[in-house]
């Protein structure tokens, strides 16, 4: 076994700094040196229900950057020094209708999580990226593209991903109206591709506020969802509205400003929803949803990433400062994502 020093849950939204096992490299694995790892909500919510008690271990982190330190003899895409990004998925069964098409995400007999999963070799419970050293299968780390700030790209292997599925498989391009609901980790990322893919793009928000902001990410406009008059004159207008607010919320507000023939994608939120048959009916709208993304679109997302410009907004702080980090997000003070420096656990 190897080790590394990493921030491992000891009770309830408690972290404490310690050394962490890695598995030795199998043939096809490679390690890699985490230098930036962002803080999800998904971290805070695993951290705030661990049990004290509890038999599993619990290190958070599933989107991360760093350079390769060591590969297994039979990897080949990779070699010693090169930037990569991990996100959080790290294995799937690989024969599945859903990983044969692409998306590991979505595999039948659930895809290994980069924490808090069950690795398909051993049984052992993955442990995330809160940490100096990380040990993946080769196929589901991907090269970090140059001009890419390995900081800010960390989240687009969560946030990012998440909102270039839908866009992606929705056909956004130049022509379409989006619109996206929440201006958060998740939002501010839609609203860049989104118009980096050619959309005319709207935030809508509850916040009037927030509409220096949407333009400066490059939106065209702003409806306050508070505002009837507003939210009346924008209906049946977006041909795609991603829905990033992550509380419980009622649906058919947004459900009436998607054009004939579009979709919400409800994307923050992934709990009970409750639906008016009549607001899909008028208009024959589309409510669906999505969760990460499958290699290849992981991989072609960094791309486009790349080659437009866009990473995340984020807040960089060293990972001694994670308790901040988590406290600052479960209030939401933070534009828009909170990122670990781990140089600090050399």
């Amino acid at each position: 076994m190897r080790t590394t020093t990493g921030w491992r849950a000891t009770g309830p939204a408690e972290l404490r700094r310690t050394t962490l096992q890695r598995r030795d490299l199998r043939p096809d694995d490679i390690a890699v040196r985490v230098d930036h790892c962002g803080v999800c909500h998904t971290d805070l919510h695993a951290l705030r229900g661990y049990d004290r008690h509890a038999k599993t271990p619990l290190v958070p982190g599933h989107e991360f950057t760093g350079v390769v330190t060591e590969t297994g003899p039979q990897v080949t895409a990779f070699s010693v020094g090169d930037p990569v990004a991990v996100g959080n998925i790290v294995d799937s069964c690989g024969a599945c209708a859903m990983c044969e098409a692409g998306q590991e995400n979505f595999c039948h007999s659930f895809p290994t999580l980069t924490y808090g999963g069950t690795d398909r070799q051993d049984g052992s419970t993955t442990l995330g990226g809160y940490c100096r050293e990380y040990v993946v299968r080769d196929a589901f780390a991907y090269p970090l593209p140059p001009g890419l700030d390995p900081a800010a790209a960390a989240p687009l292997l969560c946030a990012g991903v998440t909102v270039w599925e839908p866009l992606r498989s929705l056909g956004v391009g130049p022509g379409s109206r989006v619109a996206v609901a929440g201006l958060g980790g998740l939002g501010h990322l839609a609203v860049k591709m989104a118009v980096a893919l050619g959309a005319t793009t709207t935030v809508i928000s509850r916040t009037p506020g927030k509409r220096e902001d949407a333009q400066r990410l490059g939106a065209h406009d702003l409806v306050v969802s508070t505002d009837t008059r507003q939210m009346d004159a924008a209906r049946d207008t977006f041909d795609v509205v991603v829905d990033t607010v992550s509380a419980s919320h009622d649906l058919a507000p947004y459900l009436r400003t998607v054009a004939m023939d579009g979709t919400l994608s409800l994307l923050g939120y992934l709990g009970p929803v409750t639906v008016e048959a009549m607001d899909l009916l008028v208009g024959r709208k589309r409510l669906s949803s999505s969760g990460s993304a499958g290699r290849p679109a992981t991989a072609g997302m960094l791309r486009f990433c790349a080659d437009n410009g866009i990473a995340a907004d984020v807040e960089v702080l060293p990972s001694s400062q994670v308790h901040t980090a988590l406290e600052r997000l479960g209030r939401n003070d933070v534009r828009y994502r909170f990122v670990l420096d781990l140089s600090d656990l050399e």
